[in-house]
């Protein structure tokens, strides 16, 4: 059932000035077909003193000179620079979240230059229906659209071969103190025959991507294999995998790159959830159903680096790669008074 709201006419506030010094609020509300809560603002709003109470007259002049009030524009107008901006970080991904703080960090003093991330996703559905509409709309994260139980029953899957299981690592890792130690997955194509290698810094929330040609463990072996060596070897210290069968030969991963790696439970990708959450951000880029395989290392790394530049949460809103940054900057700082020493300055 639908309301048509009316405002009150000058006849009902005259009722409530004559009832209001006899009548209870509920009482007058009942008499003029009103909510309680509209009788009681009108009563608050409007009431000159104590002595002289409700003033019909005086509320009939503010409604009058409200009634041709012009409406405030909206922060995210669409006209505006700061709904430029918005659109701008939203076409690269960044969630309401992320960019309502940083705008807020650089014009601290400037609620003109902010936005909160609630606005954002009122102005987008709020907005009229249109291609640019979809187009923001899409650019949202989307969640699954249904849950499916796992089955409880035998795992079936090839059982990894010398598994170090993710309750023997050392407890540093855990604490996400020490940079270093990602963890690792493959996100898959279409039908399962299109792979690409995801490794995300546990500390940092750095993320590297990887070509995969293929999706057997041989490939798997090679593709991670030449991304981490291509970290500096004081961060690959280790890397956590689910129990796919893609890493059957993890052992050789290990050999060519010196990093460990353990496993996590089966059926508990919460024990990976940096790893999940930003395979999750992925399908923006690399869609479910898609063939992975055309995408290029070059490619990939573009991708990769889109996500590094997304200020992040549990970063303390500053982004991967700021963070990322600085700690090599005090590996540098570390390794600096060494050096001196051995070249006898």
């Amino acid at each position: 059932m639908t309301h048509c709201y009316r405002h009150l006419a000058a006849e009902d506030r005259a009722a409530i000035m004559m009832m209001r010094a006899t009548y209870s609020i509920r009482a007058i509300a009942t008499h003029l077909g009103r909510a309680p809560s509209t009788v009681s603002r009108e009563i608050a709003r409007h009431t000159v003193d104590t002595i002289k109470g409700y003033d019909a007259g005086l509320a009939g002049y503010r409604a009058r000179l409200t009634q041709h009030r012009p409406c405030q524009r909206p922060k995210l107008h669409p006209d505006g620079e700061l709904f430029e901006v918005v659109v701008y970080l939203l076409c690269k991904y960044w969630s309401p979240q992320q960019i309502a703080r940083p705008l807020k960090r650089m014009s601290p003093n400037d609620s003109r230059r902010q936005v909160s991330h609630e606005a954002i996703y009122n102005a987008l559905y709020v907005m009229p229906p249109g291609s640019l509409t979809k187009e923001l709309v899409a650019c949202l994260r989307q969640g699954n659209g249904k849950r499916r139980p796992r089955r409880r029953g035998k795992d079936r899957r090839q059982q990894i071969p010398e598994l170090v299981s993710i309750h023997m690592r050392p407890p540093e890792i855990e604490d996400r103190l020490m940079p270093g130690h990602r963890e690792g997955d493959l996100i898959m194509g279409a039908n399962n025959r299109s792979a690409v290698g995801t490794l995300v810094d546990r500390t940092t929330r750095l993320v590297i991507l990887a070509k995969v040609d293929g999706t057997t463990a041989t490939a798997a072996v090679v593709g991670f294999s030449d991304k981490l060596n291509e970290v500096t070897r004081s961060l690959r210290l280790s890397m956590m995998s689910d129990q796919g069968r893609e890493m059957m030969k993890h052992a050789e991963i290990t050999q060519k790159t010196g990093t460990a790696i353990h496993f996590a439970d089966p059926h508990s990708p919460w024990q990976r959830g940096s790893n999940e959450n930003t395979n999750g951000l992925l399908r923006q880029y690399l869609p479910k159903g898609t063939d992975l395989s055309v995408y290029s290392q070059e490619e990939l790394d573009m991708i990769a680096d889109s996500l590094n530049t997304r200020p992040h949460q549990t970063l303390g809103w500053r982004t991967p790669l700021e963070v990322y940054a600085e700690v090599l900057r005090k590996s540098a700082a570390r390794r600096a008074p060494f050096n001196s020493v051995a070249l006898g300055t």
